[in-house]
């Protein structure tokens, strides 16, 4: 009979991810990176062959793709990337202005010492994702952060809207990063609102959120407009 003690040892926290899992995180990293481009064809049969899997879990992964908002199934054409243009952008900006304002001025408020050591650990994460320059990690880390700020804030219905927003978020993220005329860096604005919550100033987390977001919004705009 096996004993209790060997119990823990036969499980498996975090069950390995299947094939559908996998393919959707390859097709949502190439769309959201610019490998596809917006109103790009996705066609099966060569997805099929680089990918080395069934049309079936092409058709599974489309449909996640779809309802993230990266991918429009057209009647004549089937999947295709969807378009991001400014009127698009802007929405998402204006969400995130709104939603992103609000937490970080609560979180502000809120901030005890726990929630200063998490933040400045999930700040720690987001300055190595940025010095290894590597897209998807870049991308989990300013997901923690952002987490971190909302859930401390007790704005988990916010948290919520803007998950359901995230794909369509780092794809805008990252047009943003690929340029380079920034004059202060995203890791930088986000480093002053870490800093401004630390701190528990309400106004100067607010502002430092908006100064990050209109920048970001602005090189956007000059790019999709």
């Amino acid at each position: 009979m096996m004993s209790d003690a060997a119990t823990p040892l036969l499980r498996i926290d975090t069950p390995p991810k299947t094939l559908r899992e996998m393919v959707l995180e390859r097709l949502r990293a190439a769309i959201i990176s610019g490998h596809f481009k917006s109103g790009e064809r996705l066609i099966e049969r060569p997805l099929c062959d680089s990918l080395g899997v069934s049309r079936t879990v092409i058709r599974e992964a489309m449909r996640y793709l779809e309802a993230e908002g990266l991918v429009e199934i057209q009647s004549n054409r089937g999947p295709v990337v969807a378009s991001m243009d400014w009127d698009r952008a802007a929405q998402i900006y204006e969400i995130r202005r709104l939603l992103e304002t609000n937490a970080a001025r609560a979180c502000a408020e809120k901030a005890d010492a726990r929630v200063k050591t998490d933040l400045r650990r999930a700040l720690k994460a987001l300055g190595a994702a940025y010095d290894a320059g590597e897209t998807r990690p870049l991308f989990d880390a300013s997901t923690d952060f952002y987490q971190t700020i909302f859930l401390a804030a007790g704005h988990d219905m916010a948290w919520d809207i803007v998950q359901r927003l995230n794909s369509r978020i780092s794809r805008l993220r990252a047009m943003t990063l690929a340029t380079t005329d920034r004059h202060v860096s995203g890791f930088a604005r986000m480093t002053q609102i870490a800093e401004a919550i630390c701190a528990n100033d309400a106004d100067a987390a607010g502002r430092a959120v908006e100064t990050h977001l209109s920048e970001a919004a602005a090189i956007a705009h000059r790019l999709l407009a």
